[in-house]
């Protein structure tokens, strides 16, 4: 058969797909060959993504969705054709359309989620990545990218436990961020309940099933957690101003049934509406005294552990019995790239399993590593790679110092905030988050203005409802923020907010116009000089 086809059996032989790739570059992406495939491909993507960031010309496209939806279209064509277009047009019309479409965290306007701008070493590190596409679920499929994920796990459970014991061993799990890391530490908190393991209270567990019990702070990932692990509904705590009430911690736990399993206790570093931390050290006195397990997800605040000056924000971190950790929110990672740490890593064997073509127990026992344990998915991409390679370019050092930047930022910005008559400030940042809202407007004001700075491509803000009221939501995870940004951000905002008033008032003018004609209409007509 000629190299340019092949035979289908019981039919004719077909085509290969054209490519524009130069004559003897391969298709594959790896390989010895593999980087002269990528490299020219690489040049149409890069050529791509800047010219939709220049036709973009902001954090977002104008127009909403639909103008956006339109550009998509317009560029995709059919999602399924008969014939390719080869890899040049492909990806220069489709990542154009998308960084033309994107919301770009690296625009300084673009500020509402936890949505982070990833470091350049990262992004190259993360296209190594794909290009040699290990999965982690077997070692014949990554031997060297799996002894990576377990040197790189075990520093960073370091950094999350550094006083644990000599008989410990801290270690740590990759996961897909915040939501599968609180789910794993649930599940860990299920199982030891039904095998009879301590938490941190030291408490023997009486086998029954773990009574869950966390703020109204804590993130959904939480509540929904419990509902796929088949556990009781969240016992939920009061948490004025967003942090969790040792108090009536104490109480709720106090009200538990003493038979049984111990509760789990969920507090959260990091609040996603204003980064609030909840005071650790005072929730880790309390679970150990009802002998309850504490997880903590620091999915937000983890990585101010980087920072001599800022860990100590945490203080009572080190207590808990699993930790949720992220680094693609203040750490500057392509997602995915979360972690779920715990003191010893014994803790972990609860989610030991067996797949005889993965992990057979012959093989184990001559020495080849099981990775099947170390998630509950089974295939997995090497994303602690891209880690590995930016905690080397940068050291602790290094991450301390963009931590550093990026809360001094939201500083900045909420002193700017403070010291403007047409703003009030909801409260001091914790972390990165500032949130404000217009003295004197209402929830309408603020939904209306959030929408009208994205319609017009100008900035991205966040909305958080917070005790009653809505306001505004700037998460800074730009470490290149500047004053003359912030600056800009706060005056994009006040002249939407006139403008919506302006708007709001004329529609309001337009609607009374006609309802007053209708009612003079229906009052009919006046008879002069009628007796009453």
């Amino acid at each position: 058969m000629s190299a340019s086809a092949f035979t289908v059996p019981g039919r004719r032989t077909v085509p290969e797909p054209a490519w524009d790739t130069p004559q003897g570059v391969g298709l594959l992406a790896g390989g010895a060959a593999g980087p002269a495939a990528l490299r020219p491909l690489l040049g149409t993507v890069m050529g791509a993504l800047s010219r939709g960031a220049v036709e973009r010309g902001g954090p977002l496209p104008r127009g909403g969705p639909e103008a956006v939806a339109a550009q998509v279209r317009a560029a995709l064509g059919t999602a399924l054709p008969e014939r390719g277009a080869g890899a040049a047009e492909a990806l220069d019309a489709l990542v154009g359309a998308v960084a033309r479409g994107a919301a770009d965290p690296a625009e300084p306007l673009c500020a509402a989620h936890l949505h982070c701008p990833p470091l350049a070493v990262a992004a190259a590190a993360d296209l190594a990545a794909s290009a040699l596409n290990p999965s982690l679920d077997s070692w014949d499929q990554a031997p060297a990218a799996s002894e990576v994920e377990a040197l790189v796990c075990r520093e960073l459970a370091r950094l999350v436990f550094p006083g644990a014991g000599a008989a410990a061993s801290p270690e740590a799990l990759v996961t897909t961020g915040g939501t599968e890391a609180n789910q794993l530490g649930l599940l860990l908190a299920r199982e030891q309940a039904r095998t009879g393991g301590a938490g941190a209270g030291g408490g023997d567990c009486g086998g029954g099933p773990a009574r869950l019990v966390c703020g109204a702070n804590a993130h959904h990932s939480v509540h929904r957690s419990a509902w796929l692990l088949g556990m009781e509904p969240p016992l939920v705590v009061p948490a004025p101003r967003g942090v969790l009430d040792p108090a009536a911690l104490n109480a709720a736990l106090g009200d538990l049934p003493e038979a049984g399993a111990p509760p789990l206790v969920v507090a959260t570093a990091g609040t996603t509406d204003t980064g609030a931390v909840d005071p650790l050290r005072r929730i880790a006195e309390v679970a150990h005294r009802h002998g309850a397990r504490l997880h903590v997800d620091a999915a937000y605040g983890g990585p101010l552990l980087f920072s001599a000056g800022l860990r100590g924000r945490l203080a009572g971190l080190e207590r808990a019995d699993s930790v949720t950790f992220d680094l693609h929110k203040l750490g500057w990672q392509p997602v995915a790239a979360g972690f779920l740490a715990v003191p010893d890593g014994a803790v972990l064997r609860v989610l030991d399993h067996r797949a005889d073509y993965l992990n057979a127990d012959d093989d184990t026992e001559a020495g080849l590593p099981d990775l099947l344990g170390r998630s509950l998915r089974t295939t997995r991409r090497p994303d602690v790679l891209k880690v590995a390679v930016t905690l080397r370019a940068l050291g602790r050092a290094g991450m301390a110092r963009l931590v550093e930047r990026t809360c001094a930022a939201a500083v900045e910005l909420a002193d700017l905030v403070a010291r403007d008559e047409r703003f009030e400030l909801y409260a001091r940042p914790v972390i990165s988050t500032v949130v404000f809202r217009p003295v004197g407007g209402d929830d309408t004001l603020v939904a209306r203005v959030r929408r009208w700075l994205l319609e017009r491509g100008q900035a991205v803000l966040g909305r958080a409802a917070l005790e009653g009221r809505l306001w505004w939501k700037v998460t800074l995870l730009n470490p290149a923020v500047r004053g003359s940004d912030l600056a800009a951000l706060l005056k994009l905002v006040a002249e939407a907010a006139e403008g919506a008033r302006t708007a709001a008032a004329e529609e309001a003018e337009e609607s009374a116009g006609p309802a007053a004609e209708k009612a003079e209409e229906s009052a009919g007509p006046v008879c002069e000089g009628a007796d009453a």
